[in-house]
């Protein structure tokens, strides 16, 4: 009986990485997803079954996709629209530590997008991003120069991605990186829910001179799927107030100032 219970815990555990693998990037293969979470075939396709059955996803020959894709991509509208109060605060902190005349890049992402909005107003601002979003946004405003990456598309986050994204930042130097991430604590640094952003978010990180993590105080202590990379890698986080104390004070040990907005 405890091991019965265990195994249907584990599927549950995975069966919520898949959906979220899906919300970041809209659709998966079924052999990419059972190498990836080291399961067979057959697991996975059972997984997606009772996703579906759920009716989060539907189903095609050899894969899945979000049911939520379509309509989302027409209205531009981004998949994560939770903790927007936070994400608005924070992005008006974050554009605060901009000035005109800089460059910098802007990851994709709800929190990103919060702060592109404030950015409206700044003169001379060269902006490098992922996200179709925020370049619509931004490209329009007078006194910017907004470049984007080359890549695959990613509906649920309206960015681009992959290895061509990536190739993009090399030979770039800008002052400021605005970063998002998942999820992020002490032990296992800064996760996102799949593989494709890895690479781009390294090659941001590697053009910045200041690295500044944006992300709601809700990622704090939680963990997703893959890993990029120890908060070493972060030089500002700026978080909202619900943030713990004792997670500020083991953020600041480790170097990273902390903003809460």
């Amino acid at each position: 009986m405890k091991d019965s219970v265990q195994t249907r815990l584990l599927g549950e555990s995975r069966r919520l990485k898949i959906l979220e693998w899906l919300q970041e990037e809209g659709s998966a293969r079924v052999r990419v997803l059972a190498e990836a979470f080291g399961v067979s075939e057959v697991t996975v396709r059972q997984d997606l079954e009772k996703l579906e059955a759920e009716g989060h996803i539907e189903r095609e020959h050899g894969g899945a996709f979000l049911k939520s894709v379509p309509q989302q991509v027409r209205s531009m509208a981004l998949q994560h629209q939770s903790h927007l109060d936070a994400k608005e605060r924070i992005g008006r902190a974050a554009a605060a530590l901009v000035g005109n005349g800089e460059t910098i890049i802007l990851d994709s992402g709800s929190t990103t997008t919060a702060v592109a909005t404030h950015l409206l107003g700044r003169r001379d601002l060269t902006v490098i991003t992922n996200a179709l979003n925020i370049a619509l946004m931004l490209g329009a405003e007078p006194g910017f120069e907004v470049h984007m990456t080359g890549g695959h598309f990613k509906a649920p986050t309206l960015s681009l991605s992959g290895e061509r994204s990536a190739d993009y930042f090399k030979g770039l130097y800008v002052q400021r990186l605005f970063l998002a991430t998942a999820a992020l604590d002490i032990d296992n640094g800064l996760t996102y829910p799949a593989l494709s952003d890895i690479a781009v978010k390294r090659a941001m990180i590697g053009a910045a001179e200041q690295v500044c993590l944006v992300a709601d105080s809700s990622k704090i202590g939680q963990r997703s799927f893959s890993a990029l990379g120890g908060l070493e890698l972060v030089h500002v986080l700026i978080t909202d107030e619900g943030i713990r104390d004792e997670d500020r004070k083991a953020i600041e040990a480790i170097g990273v100032a902390v903003i809460t907005a």
